[in-house]
């Protein structure tokens, strides 16, 4: 994958910070919804690395796509990652297929590791699904002194040489002030106006997550029912095959290539038949 490619740089994406334009990002697990989103032109996408293939990078086309190196088996052929080489090699694996980010929640000195070999880190702030036995799935930093542990968080990613940050369900004066007053981008999912980017899962953009909806969700076209309507006919089709061959019905005389008799006598008498 050569470094040379017109889809956004680090750089590109701290200037729309520092010019205080908006940025979108999605979060895919398709090559239909990263095709989508890059025709769309959404800035930003959040691709886990056992999603992430060459096939992905091309669909997302000039987007900017963080490639997730999340806990557990997520890394290159399913690795497991666990200390900070892991990391580096599984980043550097993504980084050949076109990886423009590497989200990282481990811990600081795994970030630093990263950091120090020059590739853009994408840390977490606030409600980290990686960490939910120590918070729980619900806002952080509606009290002063949770809110100043997340200014404390993103200055420590910032010291590390961190790029931006997904800042997940906080409240939205909080994360103005982060946003305003830290140099990494914020990701901003259920954060508010005030985030750099407004972050959403394209299962909630397009009605058809089966997971809780979360209050930051929003739904811009419906399609879980016509999903379902298209998986019960993709079943049906796969009944009728099924019962097609069982009874020999398929496949019929259109669906085989015939030989002459001639010809087939005449192979049968070469091998003795």
């Amino acid at each position: 994958m050569s470094m040379y490619h017109n889809r956004p740089h680090v750089e590109d994406i701290r200037a729309m910070k520092k010019r205080g334009e908006k940025i979108s990002m999605l979060y895919v697990t398709s090559l239909e919804e990263a095709a989508a989103a890059a025709t769309a032109g959404i800035h930003m996408l959040s691709i886990e690395g056992r999603y992430f293939s060459p096939e992905m990078r091309e669909a997302a086309g000039d987007c900017f796509v963080q490639v997730g190196l999340p806990y557990g088996p997520h890394g290159p052929a399913g690795a497991k990652l666990a200390t900070a080489e892991d990391y580096l090699r599984a980043a550097f694996h993504f980084g050949a297929m076109g990886g423009d980010a590497y989200y990282c929640a481990a811990s600081y000195d795994i970030q630093k590791t990263l950091a120090d070999n020059h590739l853009p880190v994408v840390g977490h702030i606030g409600l980290i699904p990686s960490y939910i036995s120590w918070t729980g799935w619900r806002a952080v930093g509606k009290t002063a002194d949770e809110a100043a542990r997340l200014w404390a968080h993103a200055k420590k990613m910032e010291d590390i040489g961190v790029f931006a940050a997904e800042l997940e369900v906080v409240p939205d004066r909080v994360a103005r002030f982060l946003t305003e007053n830290s140099a990494l981008v914020m990701l901003g999912m259920g954060a508010g106006r005030y985030a750099d980017a407004q972050y959403l899962f394209t299962e909630d953009v397009c009605g058809y997550g089966v997971n809780h909806k979360p209050r930051h969700g929003k739904v811009y076209a419906e399609l879980g029912p016509r999903l379902k309507e298209l998986q019960d006919a993709r079943i049906g089709a796969f009944k009728a095959f099924r019962a097609d061959v069982d009874t020999g019905g398929y496949p019929a005389a259109e669906h085989t290539v015939p030989i002459r008799d001639d010809e087939f006598d005449a192979f049968l008498k070469s091998v003795g038949g």
